[in-house]
Parts: C-alpha cells; structure tokens; sequence
C-alpha cells in the first residue's frame, strides 16, 4: 500500500508551479515556463524519492495553457530530454503518478462546447503521462459532472460521451463518487456501464452516502474490484473534515490517529491511498512514517525533528523540549508519540510570547554574520509584531530572506516558514 499527496510539495525549494495570463501567453514565454515547471517536478519527484513517498499526484497546471489553442508548442517533443530524465527516476523508484482535471473538465454537459473543451483537456493530460513514458497504471482521475436536471439522462450522456473518447484516454481514465451529485453507488453503476474503474473518496462519502447502507469496507471492496491488472493497484481518497470548515473543506493536516483507525480497516486490501489535506507532504510522510514505524530509520525521525523544532516552538516550548527527548528513544516507540505532539502544538491557540521565542532562536542563525542594518531591521519587526502591529507572516518573512541569504539549509528546509 503506496500513501501519497496532491500536487505541492511545502517546504520544498524550487518546487512552485509557475503560470502566466493570457495576454502574456507568446511562444518564448510558454517555453520558459513549461521548462521551469518540469524542472520543478523534477525537484518533487527527487524529494518523493528522498522520503520514500511512492504516491504522487501532478498538478494540472504544469504546461500553462496545456489544452488551450493559446499554447501551440509541441512541448512533448521539445522537452523530451527532461521527461526521459523524470520517466527515468519514476520508473527506478516504483513511484506511481497521476493528474485530476480540474472541475471544468465535463464530458456529461448538455452544451456541446463544454464536451469539446473537456475532451480536449483529457487529451493534454493523456499526452502528459504519455510523454512521462508512464503506463496506464499511471491515472487520471474524473468527476461524472452535474445532474442537469435529470440525473439519468446525465448519465446516459456520461456513457455516450465516454465511449467517444480517445482509447488512450479511456485506459486511464477512472471516476470518482462526489460530495453533490453521485454518490459511489452511482459511480459504481457507471463503471459497469463504461468499464472504467473507481475511486473511493471518503470524505465525499460522509457528505453524499448512497441509499444503499453498506459499510465504508464494503464500498471500498466493490470499488476496488472495478480496476483491472493493467490499472494497478485500486486507489482511495483519503481526508478528514476541517472543523468549523464548510462540509467537504479539507482539513489542515491529517489526524494520525483517525487515519490509524481508517488505515487498519483497509490494509489488506492492498489499496493505494492519496491524501488530500492542506499540508500535503507533511502528512503524507506523517502517515507513511507512522503506519510504517518498524522501518523508519533513526535518521529520518531525526530529519522529521530538524523540520518539525521550530513549528512547534512557535507553539509551544513543553511540547518541542517532550519532543527532543524522543529523539533519545527507541525510533519504533517515538513515532506516534512524536506525531502527536506535532499536532497537539499545532492545534494550541496562537501564542504571541510562543512566537517570539522561535523568532529569536531562528534569529541565532544570523545574528553573528549579519549587518547592523539587518539587526535593527529584525529587531523592529519583532518589537512591532510583539506589540500587535504587524503579522507574524511579516516577521517569518524576513526571517526566511535572511535565510536565503546567508544559505542557513537547515532553516530553509524547516516546516516554521510554511503557511498553510
């Protein structure tokens, strides 16, 4: 079982998808982009590697304009010596990657040119994976779209318009139950309808369950006889409910011990498990880390505290001094201990004094090697912020310049800086 996230890797360097308006859409401009985001998906398939993470969700966003008549490059072809070198480092890790068209992506539209345009962006997403040199294990996942007043003739449009689609598109393509609209009873009727396989979301489940009362376990199971030898291994969606949120918000980041409790009732399956959640990466090694403890090297926790030490100081100093002392432990016992009081810190209130004190710890990385100019700059910032005036971003702000600066690695690869 694979446990993966969608699209941004936080914290990571390098790694922002870039994109441009239409108006500044020319052929030298939809060049550089697209080269600087391959690179970037370079950088987080090197990270997914370094953290063992084998479950990776590529953002739609990758070639600006990808299925619009705006981009005419024949960027497949142009940039096919850094798709080999990503296929490459795919394939040799056994990572498995896949895209989500967006939610104007519909092949069940009653209008004619919203059928056309989703087909088209099915197409660029078809080619993407195609050009990563990737199987059709390698999937996109889709939405069935509205119900336009009449929910059968929606889905007999579904049908009609699937059927239509490229062959290359259809093999990886697969459906997914919503939180409006179709439910996974209605979803699984409609795999038998066209062939293509389910994703379960959970959380969509919770808001939208069908009439049919079966449990979550048994709706995974139908979903996941759905998918072929040639699709893989079935995949779920896996998130939790923000709370305060409106239903279906995601939350911040991933509970461990309510994924634990979701996880021991699926591991047999064999299914693989995207999360979706706000902090991406951080949960999904949190998840990995945590269902695998037994296998977790001393060094990785240990990399897991250098990133984790000043957001949680920000929050609390009992809980980052709890966490330190684990670090002196059996690594199989301090997993779960240390996760949790990752996110105890996390859900405490805002503590000004708490802030203060990581600031100025993170600030004994510079406070040797800086100007004087830079001591004055850091010591406003925190006296306005210490008196209310100014935001902690803005202070976490220019402490991050001076990181960048002063080329202070450790402090660039903290969580501290990361705003979710």
């Amino acid at each position: 079982m694979a446990i993966g996230y969608a699209c941004i890797a936080l914290g990571v360097n390098g790694t922002s998808m870039r994109s441009c308006v239409a108006k500044n859409a020319d052929d030298a401009r939809l060049q550089e982009i697209t080269r600087q985001n391959l690179e970037a998906l370079e950088r987080i398939i090197d990270y997914n590697i370094e953290n063992n993470i084998s479950l990776y969700r590529i953002s739609s966003d990758i070639i600006p304009f990808g299925s619009h008549p705006l981009n005419t490059q024949r960027w497949w072809e142009d940039n096919k010596e850094k798709f080999n070198r990503i296929h490459h480092k795919i394939i040799k890790s056994g990572m498995r990657v896949s895209m989500h068209p967006g939610q104007y992506t519909i092949i069940n539209s009653p209008r004619e040119e919203v059928v056309a345009k989703s087909v088209k962006d099915l197409i660029y997403h078809d080619r993407f994976l195609a050009a990563l040199g990737v199987d059709s294990s390698h999937k996109m996942i889709l939405h069935i779209g509205g119900i336009y007043e009449d929910k059968g003739e929606a889905i007999n449009r579904f049908v009609e318009n699937y059927e239509k689609l490229p062959e290359s598109v259809k093999t990886r393509l697969v459906i997914e139950n919503d939180e409006r609209c179709y439910s996974i009873q209605d979803v699984c009727h409609i795999s038998k309808l066209t062939g293509a396989p389910v994703v379960f979301d959970n959380l969509h489940h919770e808001i939208n369950p069908p009439a049919d009362k079966k449990t979550v376990q048994e709706w995974i199971k139908l979903a996941s006889l759905t998918w072929k030898a040639s699709d893989g291994p079935a995949k779920i969606h896996y998130s939790q409910q923000s709370v305060g949120g409106k239903p279906g918000a995601h939350s911040k980041s991933i509970h461990i011990g309510a994924f634990l409790e979701f996880y021991k009732e699926i591991e047999e399956m064999g299914i693989d498990v995207m999360i979706e959640v706000k902090d991406k990466n951080l949960s999904a090694i949190k998840c990995n880390y945590t269902v695998h403890a037994d296998e977790v090297p001393k060094v990785s926790l240990e990399k897991e505290w250098a990133r984790y030490k000043y957001l949680v100081l920000s929050q609390s100093a009992n809980d980052y001094f709890e966490m330190r002392k684990l670090m002196k432990i059996d690594v199989h016992d301090a997993v779960m201990a240390f996760y949790g009081l990752a996110e105890h810190a996390q859900m405490l209130p805002f503590d000004r004094g708490a802030q203060e004190n990581a600031a100025l710890h993170v600030w004994g990385y510079f406070k040797d090697k800086c100007t004087v100019s830079e001591k004055k700059g850091f010591l406003k910032k925190l006296d306005d912020f210490m008196q209310g005036n100014i935001e902690v971003q803005i202070l976490k702000n220019y402490l991050w310049k001076m990181a960048e600066k002063y080329n202070e690695k450790y402090l660039l690869d903290s969580y501290y800086f990361i705003k979710v």
